[in-house]
């Protein structure tokens, strides 16, 4: 790229859930975001009316393409396996992810943990830490996870995850909210800076409200694997219409808006009663991009697997796995099914997560500001990735893709 910074002009960009009219200019040589007057020369592109929106963040993943994050062998081949990944999210429009392993064995977690610290992976999305979602779940809403598994909230974090891991890796925990103990848990967790999330749980609004109290800012996939939304009874879910002014604040909270885990109309009304706590998912699983077909399981799932379209389950049972969308996809099922502007769809997706996570501060991520990072997807008007860039450098485009695809058929031809 020549010149030490890119001018787009031409476009619009994602800002706190609002598209601005204006260029942007970012530096390909420390890679972040620029104010936006008195440069002269570098290099202009021009996006044909398009939008810029911060790079996606996946927040709550198993894996994808054929891998998932608990198949673990040893740190070399597990490290070229993560690389992958990221270098397949990067051709979605995402350019940091959390990696997500459920309910292992203890000495699975302190076995894997360790390998997702936080570290940029050259032309690719940035692992961003991992997201422990187990072992202090409830054994009633225990969903794809093995309850023989679940552990107290009295068991020490060290003993689950291990000091390394509790000290690099790991950044998001999902906690039951009624169990013994777990306010104390909660309270340790955020004093080590790690993000409590409530899920897997019968809470009661009280339970979840003490959740919150005790530190907790988040629910997870709200709705699955929680008591459902009622009239006299509102739930865990009911801790999203807490007003803005609350004490504690109201939670961020996770959706996942694949069809088949949220009727589009539950997912409607969850987003627009906060939608600035809003955070889309995918909970994708190995099977995420893969054919139809039934597949084995591995140390969450050790049973067959069946995936039909959209829709993962545990052979011979209706029981959800996870999701198997894409991140873009679910934005765009999102506009479609609350009728909300890109926007506001892509800030479920950057700003909210960077927000909840902590990571959208000077040299952060997720927000298009001075001073963070050049990470950045081209959308259409209608949510389609176009070109993904990270620290100020493209490295993926779909037109090049297409053709690099139609001059290889060509030349196999």
């Amino acid at each position: 790229m020549s010149g030490w910074f890119t001018l787009f002009t031409n476009c619009r960009y994602v800002l706190n859930g609002e598209l601005v009219d204006d260029h942007l200019i970012i530096s390909d040589q420390t890679g972040l975001i620029l104010k936006r007057e008195g440069y002269i020369g570098g290099e202009a592109i021009d996006l044909d009316d398009n939008i810029i929106a911060p790079g996606f963040l996946e927040l709550h993943t198993n894996g994808v393409n054929g891998f998932h994050f608990t198949q673990f062998e040893d740190e070399k081949s597990y490290a070229r396996k993560i690389d992958h990944v990221a270098r397949h999210y990067a051709t979605q429009g995402v350019t940091g992810f959390w990696a997500t392993i459920p309910t292992v064995k203890s000495d699975e977690f302190q076995k894997i943990l360790p390998s997702l610290a936080p570290r940029d992976i050259p032309n690719s999305a940035s692992l961003l830490g991992a997201h422990a979602e187990g072992p202090y779940l409830h054994p009633s809403k225990r969903g794809a996870h093995n309850s023989s598994l679940f552990q107290p909230c009295s068991t020490s974090l060290a003993t689950t995850y291990g000091s390394t891991a509790l000290d690099s890796s790991v950044k998001l925990v999902t906690i039951a909210p009624e169990l013994p103990d777990s306010s104390s848990l909660i309270q340790d967790l955020v004093s080590r800076s790690i993000r409590v999330s409530l899920g897997h749980t019968t809470a009661t609004f009280d339970q979840g409200l003490s959740g919150l109290t005790a530190g907790a800012s988040c629910l997870t996939h709200t709705l699955n694997a929680m008591p459902p939304f009622a009239s006299r009874d509102p739930g865990l879910a009911g801790l999203v219409t807490l007003p803005p002014s609350h004490n504690p604040a109201p939670p961020y909270f996770t959706l996942i808006s694949d069809g088949q885990h949220l009727h589009p109309r539950a997912l409607s009304l969850l987003h627009r009663s906060n939608p600035r706590r809003s955070i889309l998912v995918t909970d994708s699983i190995e099977l995420a991009s893969l054919p139809d077909g039934t597949y084995p399981g591995h140390s969450q799932i050790p049973f067959e697997q069946n995936k039909l379209g959209n829709r993962a389950t545990i052979a011979g049972t209706d029981t959800l796995i996870g999701g198997c969308i894409s991140l873009q996809q679910g934005v765009r099922n999102l506009m479609e099914w609350s009728g909300c502007g890109l926007a506001e769809a892509a800030g479920t997706v950057t700003e909210n997560v960077a927000g909840f996570m902590g990571v959208d501060g000077m040299h952060g991520r997720g927000v298009l500001r001075e001073g963070r990072r050049a990470d950045l997807c081209m959308l259409s008007e209608t949510g389609e990735v176009l070109q993904t860039w990270v620290a100020g450098h493209k490295v993926w485009d779909r037109e090049e893709e297409v053709v690099a695809m139609e001059e290889d058929g060509e030349t196999r031809g």
